[in-house]
């Protein structure tokens, strides 16, 4: 477990829990918001598996906007076939770049819907399950491919490392990591010297210094070798520097702290279900997807993200594959601005 000792004083998350009566929800209808981008006027951003994005308005209006290649994809909302747009990202001029998890590839999109292919290939074969994309302050993508299993479900499994990080830059796309156990979101720290990255069906956060020229070193466990019941999702820190995360199929919502420690700050699982996908979970074989199926608590079912959004970041935005609305609450602290921001 790696260890930062700083002087920063009382962590603001001392002692602090999710109340879960506190919680309001944003939205309605949406169909597998599994990550939210938040903007500076209070707009949300849902990814939708009818092969889109939702904007959702300040003032609670929503559209949904439709990708041109949404349906020539086949907009199933199956979350093992068809279109499935995943993780966001603002580009800089405020189109959407969408990781989609059905048709394996990076797609930019206009916010009218114009879409285009970015990447699709890498080294001359096809990418995986892209999962995760995000932007950096030097305009570079870095990306998540979780695996190139296919059914992905297969991939949730003790038993897999194939997950790999992907660079954009002005050099053009490469592979910069690899090996990794179901690369899932990433997020770099303040300074952007350390890329984060969720390891999915690792438990665990990995983290890499980031060398000028984007490639990665110093590879490290950040934190406990084991976040717990249920498996890493989502990530996101705060001014403080606490690494916020989210654990699917136990709908936990927990957080590293500086000094590696963790901290509880909601479980809203089904502890029956959650129970059942560890022991399956545990012998080294994929999950059956009836397993996979039957996790789910009732504030945010499947809780896959967490972002942090409001006028002073101080809204916490909840993502999930269930979902049909966004839980919001409350936080003590506030969150680390993205590069949109």
């Amino acid at each position: 477990m790696t260890i930062i000792r700083h002087g920063r004083g009382r962590n603001p998350l001392a002692g602090f829990k999710v109340d879960p009566g506190a919680i309001r929800h944003v939205g309605r209808d949406l169909n597998r918001p599994e990550c939210i981008l938040a903007e500076r006027d209070g707009s949300l951003w849902t990814a939708d598996a009818r092969g889109g994005v939702v904007h959702i308005a300040p003032d609670g209006t929503q559209r949904l906007v439709l990708q041109e290649t949404g349906t020539a994809a086949g907009a199933t909302g199956d979350l093992l076939s068809g279109t499935l747009p995943n993780g966001l990202a603002f580009a800089a001029d405020g189109d959407v770049l969408v990781s989609n998890f059905g048709t394996d590839r990076l797609e930019r999109m206009t916010r009218s819907g114009r879409t285009r292919v970015v990447l699709d290939s890498i080294d001359g074969r096809p990418l995986g399950k892209v999962n995760f994309v995000l932007r950096d302050s030097k305009d570079r993508l870095w990306i998540t491919v979780s695996t190139t299993v296919n059914p992905w479900s297969e991939a949730i499994s003790t038993a897999l490392a194939d997950g790999y990080v992907v660079l954009v830059d002005e050099k053009g796309p490469r592979i910069v990591a690899d090996g990794f156990r179901f690369t899932n979101e990433i997020r770099l720290d303040a300074t952007e010297e350390w890329l984060y990255v969720a390891e999915t069906t690792g438990k665990c956060v990995t983290r890499l210094r980031v060398q000028p020229d984007g490639s990665l070193t110093d590879r490290e466990t950040y934190g406990p070798s084991n976040l717990g019941a249920g498996l890493i999702d989502g990530i996101a820190f705060d001014r403080f520097g606490n690494l916020w995360a989210t654990m699917i199929f136990a709908d936990r919502l927990v957080a590293i702290t500086p000094e590696g420690n963790l901290l509880e700050l909601l479980d809203d699982g089904d502890a029956a279900a959650t129970r059942r996908f560890e022991q399956a979970f545990a012998t080294g074989l994929p999950v059956p997807v009836d397993v996979i199926m039957a996790c789910g608590g009732p504030t945010c079912p499947m809780m896959t993200s967490v972002t942090f959004g409001g006028p002073d970041l101080s809204t916490v935005y909840l993502g999930g594959l269930r979902t049909t609305s966004v839980p919001s609450f409350a936080s003590p602290v506030a969150g680390l601005p993205m590069v949109h921001w």
